[in-house]
């Protein structure tokens, strides 16, 4: 890992922290994430935009006509999933994946959200990895484009391990919301710990780069920016997303929002728009049991006496 000779000042009114010190604490709010959103569960909503050829109908009456089926249409799905993080026991690296259960694709319902939490539970309890795959298979059946998975955990990338092939150099400062942000780019020196990609049959992995936001109070990671880009066929493909994290009233960091664009030769052919509620603790019991800060209810007036 390539530390730039820089100081930050995290605090106006406190010492400045060198950027290890800065790399220290993202280290240890991933491994934190790592230890805790396997046991996390919430509902996630992708709403995804794509653009789609013209259509091959050609009308033949009208010059407007024409142009208007001529001209590039634009389609917008909504799909509503359980949601939670687990492994594949076969997998040689044993990292963490998203599953989902769907519950409602454009507003139909599937399957209730407790038959959706159900099935979730014991997929990802199942000893083998039937169940698991089944569920990845089932999310990509319905009908998207360009489906963009494990963005929400990209947090991961950051561990000590992690950083040891990344290059961090500080870039600036900027806001987020009403929080005064910290800017880090990110560039990892090595394909092994980067995006998996499958198109068609082929798999392969590419270095990833980005911008890390941190919240300059003290250094918690607010925004990850991650973009790559390579040559196919003559053009130009480019990935880019932004997840936002917030600390969960669980006391760790869960993904908020991710926004996904595939480009292709600088135009936006696909927008995947992920949003999650707050997740959830649930314990391994047969039926999924929630650990949940739930607001007490109102004191209830004492009996009028008459």
């Amino acid at each position: 890992m390539l530390l730039a000779l820089a100081w930050l000042a995290v605090a106006q009114d406190s010492a400045p922290a060198t950027l290890q010190n800065l790399l220290s604490r993202l280290a240890e709010e991933a491994e934190v994430f790592a230890q805790n959103i396997p046991k996390a569960l919430t509902t996630e909503t992708l709403e995804q935009r794509t653009l789609l050829p013209p259509s091959r109908f050609r009308p033949r009456i009208g010059t407007t006509a024409i142009q208007e089926a001529a001209k590039p249409r634009t389609r917008t799905r909504q799909i509503v999933s359980e949601y939670s993080v687990g492994t594949l026991k076969d997998s040689a690296s044993a990292s963490l994946t998203e599953f989902r259960q769907v519950e409602s694709v454009d507003g139909r319902k599937v399957q209730s959200r407790e038959a959706a939490r159900h099935a979730l539970s014991i997929g990802l309890r199942a000893p083998d990895d039937r169940a698991r795959k089944r569920m990845l298979e089932d999310f990509a059946r319905h009908g998207l484009v360009d489906v963009a998975t494990d963005y929400g955990l990209i947090l991961l990338t950051f561990t000590r391990r992690g950083q040891q092939d990344i290059v961090f150099t500080p870039a600036g400062q900027t806001t987020i919301g009403a929080d005064e942000a910290l800017v880090l780019d990110w560039q990892q020196t090595d394909a092994a710990g980067g995006m998996l990609e499958f198109i068609g049959n082929q798999v392969s992995r590419r270095a990833m780069r980005g911008l890390l936001l941190l919240r300059k109070s003290d250094g918690l990671p607010l925004r990850v920016q991650v973009w790559t880009q390579h040559p196919l066929s003559g053009h130009q493909i480019r990935d880019e997303a932004a997840v936002d994290y917030v600390q969960s009233q669980h006391g760790f960091l869960t993904p908020a929002s991710v926004v996904h664009r595939h480009m292709v030769d600088g135009q936006v052919i696909t927008e995947n728009h992920y949003r999650y509620e707050p997740f959830k603790l649930f314990t391994a019991d047969t039926e999924i049991k929630f650990t949940e800060f739930d607001t007490p209810p109102p004191a209830q007036a004492p009996p009028v006496k008459r």
